[in-house]
Formats: C-alpha cells, sequence, structure tokens
C-alpha cells in the first residue's frame, strides 16, 4: 500500500481511528530532507503494509493538525498505537535507521 495523504479533515479517521499502528510524516513540499526521505517511506509503506500505514500530513495544507502536535521542526515522523502518539523523531534518516525505528515502536 501506498502512502497514505492525510489532511487535517481526514487525520482522526485515517489515523486516530486506525486498527492498526500509523506512522505519521508531517512535512512540505519545499523541506529537502522531506524530500530526501520520502522514496524510503514509500519503500517502507509497501513493506509494512497491512502492520503499519504510513501516513503524510503536509504542514503547509493541514497548519491545524502540526500545531495541534507541536511541530516545530520538518520532517517529523510520530508513530501513532491505539490513537495516541507513543514515539516521535525529528529529521532526515536513512530507510534502515526508519526501519529499526519503526520496529521498536511496533
Amino acid at each position: 500500500m501506498p502512502t497514505v495523504a492525510v489532511t487535517d479533515a481526514t487525520f482522526d479517521a485515517e489515523v486516530r481511528q486506525s486498527d492498526i499502528p500509523v506512522v505519521v510524516d508531517f512535512w512540505a513540499e519545499w523541506c529537502g530532507p522531506c524530500k530526501q526521505i520520502g522514496p524510503a517511506l514509500e519503500e517502507l509503506a509497501a513493506e509494512y503494509d497491512g502492520r503499519v500505514k504510513i501516513a503524510k500530513v503536509n504542514v503547509d495544507e493541514n497548519p491545524n493538525t502540526a500545531a495541534a502536535m507541536g511541530i516545530r521542526g520538518i520532517p517529523a515522523l510520530f508513530m501513532f498505537k491505539d490513537g495516541k502518539p507513543v514515539s516521535n523523531k525529528v529529521g532526515a534518516a536513512p530507510k534502515s535507521a526508519l526501519q529499526s525505528w519503526i520496529d521498536d515502536a511496533v
């Protein structure tokens, strides 16, 4: 499954009400490090298909969710389980580090 684009309007349904863990990537089009980790997140979305959902929230287009989560720097990754954030990571990282972080959080 590819990554899922999430908006302020769909955040609760896609993330907080998900029956599987969700990694939320807060990003922006102008953010170089965000673009750097994008392909790795797409690959991880396929590898974790059915076990972990990977969602992307564009902070420029969805400022309410970003503000509610206290996002100050991007990329910011949050792991949600049972509707609540359980882990977060700020900044770009190689795919292997992202994978380890997801495995540890799940």
